[in-house]
């Protein structure tokens, strides 16, 4: 069970990537040939198909990636797509130079082959969009992983695999920022929970004692040690009233 369930897992990772490289889109064909096996239910594929729509994949169309973005976003687009009005054009042929010059380790051609890819960290931005960090942020992690990816092209095996490449990195940084930051909030909110925790127990301990009371008190009820009650103390800017005594003290 354990074992199908990281199949099914891993598929629906692969699709995800799949679609990104295509324009945010997955066709029909390629779901039916990924999950056909599973014989899913209906209550299942439904749930397959609100993922697809909640990480913006559209089903034989591009996805909309708009709906999700906030009002500092859209001002943000707003600006930053204006600058990149200003650089200079290409065409496919001279994107193909330019990639095949990058691959030999000019210099100039990365930095060029940069700025060619600008505009698809932008659209790539918008399918992260809604998830904890701005688009701003999130073209700014995948503008740098784009700089770093066109000076690592020795690993590409040729011409053809260079924007699959630049765009794995780009989007893989972006997820990264967003794991990233799902995680540190998730710290700030376990932090809290346990300032509210420590403070909870010690006004139950105070009304029920009529006094002040100990940290080793707190600690004890709550099965915690006497440091980490001092810690919670320390977290709350010494906004904890009911307990006694130095709480800087280990």
């Amino acid at each position: 069970m354990e074992q199908n369930q990281q199949a099914f897992l891993a598929g629906l990772g692969q699709l995800k990537e799949t679609a990104r490289l295509q324009g945010n889109m997955l066709t029909q064909e390629q779901i039916d040939e990924e999950f056909g096996k599973w014989q899913l239910s209906e209550e299942q594929l439904a749930l397959l198909y609100d993922y697809l729509n909640q990480n913006h994949i559209g089903i034989d169309e591009p996805g909309n990636t708009q709906e999700h973005l906030l009002g500092e976003d859209v001002n943000f687009l707003a600006m930053y797509l204006k600058e990149l009005e200003e650089l200079p054009s290409v065409t496919d042929g001279e994107k193909r130079a330019v990639m095949m010059s990058a691959l030999a380790g000019d210099k100039d051609a990365q930095a060029r082959l940069v700025e060619v890819y600008l505009l698809q960290v932008v659209e790539l931005s918008k399918l992260y969009a809604g998830q904890g960090v701005l688009v701003e942020d999130l073209i700014g992690e995948g503008n740098v992983a784009l700089s770093m990816a066109v000076t690592m092209l020795a690993c590409v095996d040729g011409i053809d695999e260079v924007e699959g490449f630049l765009v794995k990195m780009v989007m893989d940084a972006m997820e990264t920022s967003i794991g990233d930051d799902l995680d540190n909030r998730e710290i700030g909110e376990n932090v809290l929970d346990k300032v509210n925790e420590v403070n909870d127990k010690a006004k139950e301990l105070y009304e029920s004692l009529l006094r002040k009371v100990s940290a080793k008190e707190v600690a004890d009820e709550l099965g915690l040690t006497v440091k980490q009650v001092h810690e919670a103390v320390k977290l709350s800017a010494d906004h904890i009233d009911y307990i006694e005594g130095d709480t800087n003290a280990e």
